[in-house]
């Protein structure tokens, strides 16, 4: 039937529609659209690195990786046997960690409509591999659902793994009325449906209707990540309700002692996003109004000139001495937690795309942790987080083959991170100031939608196969 005579019989408010419209289906009808993930062929070896495995302390230096395909077959030093077949990649030197794994980060097209090939928000360059978006609308035609399956089955450096989910807010054209367990039941299976892993609790007013949501979360085996409007007595009631994890920071930078056992005994996980605070001075503006922003040439490489500029021209100055009382002071409450056991994941909320997470783990490290704690965050406990941390967030034989390359040693200056000279993503190895893919393929990336001459603006594009 045609579209518009079908939403004339569906959609009550279109011109020549019927005063009553049909029940909604119930039942549903499942597409059944599959394809293959993307995998690359042959085996690849990074010799000579010094390897920051994310198992646990452990640093092997004048290490081995072999990728088989898409995945770590051997891990090691100099026991490392390196197969006949596989093609060496010299990286004497340098430093290997794996992917960082933002576990909130909203991208730059989430209301831009249909979705490019290639979205500047995907920036493996900086060696992101992961992303959890913790507010997904369902109902926006670029599909966080349909970008994320779509992108893991299309070969291209886009095709990193990301996970996102949907929320249940208490107001708006689009809140979830939870009032009951039936009700939150209803509103996260709709969401599961739809392929999340997690649902995002935002701002419940009453505890009784977090409670029901944590209930069916539970029952149908789906993460709840709550964020609690930033009043502390709301972010203490999530945490005794058993949530995954707290979004954002509690408005009590000094936490006290009874807090931190309370976050330790309920397993509650917690990423403060720096970057933006609440109530404290956030670090967004500090990184913005430094040269490392707008004179950054690899990050330009891949984001529109004016959409940096926007962020990088126009700065705030705000003494640096102040920043004391407010992210760092912040900071030094993930130190707390760290050493109590809690595990704080890193979280850029997607402030920039691609940079935002480093800057976010060099902020982490400025309240105390360690490098090696710091890039604990952005990785294996990302990885644990999202319940992916048998597949990626360490490396180690089995696991997925994302990995970041760095001409510095990021465990004697934290912000080593940003030396970046290669970047693999599910086994496929790039040069990451220009993305064109090396080791066993030779492709040069095509051009962004910005970049091929039929742009309108920054959210409209068109796809063409120029190179």
């Amino acid at each position: 039937m045609n579209f518009f005579k079908q939403s004339k019989r569906s959609l009550y408010f279109l011109e020549g529609s019927p005063d009553s419209v049909p029940p909604v289906d119930t039942v549903g009808i499942k597409i059944g659209l599959e394809f293959a993930s993307d995998k690359p062929k042959g085996m690849l070896a990074l010799k000579g690195a010094r390897i920051i495995t994310m198992k646990g302390d452990e640093v092997i230096e004048n290490g081995t990786i072999v990728i088989n395909e898409n995945k770590i077959e051997a891990i090691g030093g100099a026991e490392v046997s390196v197969p006949a077949n596989a093609k060496i990649i010299d990286c004497s030197g340098k430093t290997i960690i794996p992917g960082l794994i933002d576990v909130h980060a909203h991208l730059n097209s989430w209301r831009a409509g249909p979705s490019p090939q290639k979205a500047m928000e995907l920036l493996c360059q900086s060696g992101l591999w992961s992303n959890h978006h913790p507010r997904s609308f369902i109902q926006f035609r670029n599909g966080f659902f349909a970008k994320r399956d779509g992108k893991s089955g299309l070969h291209g450096w886009s095709a990193h793994i990301q996970y996102r989910n949907n929320f249940v807010w208490c107001r708006g054209d689009f809140k979830a009325v939870i009032n009951n367990y039936d009700d939150a039941r209803s509103a996260i299976a709709r969401t599961k449906a739809f392929g999340a892993f997690s649902v995002k609790s935002y701002n419940q007013p009453r505890r009784e209707q977090r409670q029901q949501v944590i209930a069916a979360a539970r029952d149908l085996k789906i993460e709840v990540v709550p964020e609690g409007g930033s009043t502390f007595f709301h972010n203490m009631s999530m945490i005794l309700d058993g949530h995954t994890g707290i979004e954002h920071n509690i408005p009590i930078a000094d936490i006290s002692n009874d807090v931190v056992q309370l976050w330790r005994a309920s397993k509650t996980a917690i990423h403060l996003h720096l970057l933006l605070l609440m109530v404290q001075l956030m670090a967004n503006t500090t990184g913005t109004k430094k040269p490392m922003c707008g004179e950054n040439n690899r990050l330009l490489n891949f984001t529109p000139r004016s959409i940096i500029d926007a962020r990088a021209r126009h700065r705030v100055m705000i003494p640096d001495n102040e920043y004391e009382n407010g992210f760092v002071l912040v900071s030094k409450s993930c130190k707390k937690l760290t050493d109590a056991g809690v595990k704080v994941n890193m979280g850029s909320h997607g402030q920039i795309q691609g940079i935002g997470a480093h800057w976010e783990l060099w902020m982490l490290q400025m309240g105390g942790l360690t490098p090696l704690q710091a890039l604990r965050c952005a990785t294996q406990n990302g990885a644990d987080y999202i319940g992916m941390g048998n597949q990626i967030g360490s490396l180690e034989k089995g696991k997925l083959a994302d990995l970041v390359v760095m001409e510095k040693n990021p465990l004697e200056d934290i912000r080593n991170t940003e030396s970046i000279t290669n970047v693999m993503v599910n086994g496929r190895l790039y040069d990451a100031e220009t993305m064109n893919e090396m080791g066993n393929y030779n492709i040069k990336r095509t051009k962004f939608y910005w970049e091929n001459g039929k742009s309108s603006g920054n959210f409209h594009w068109h796809e063409h196969t120029d190179d």
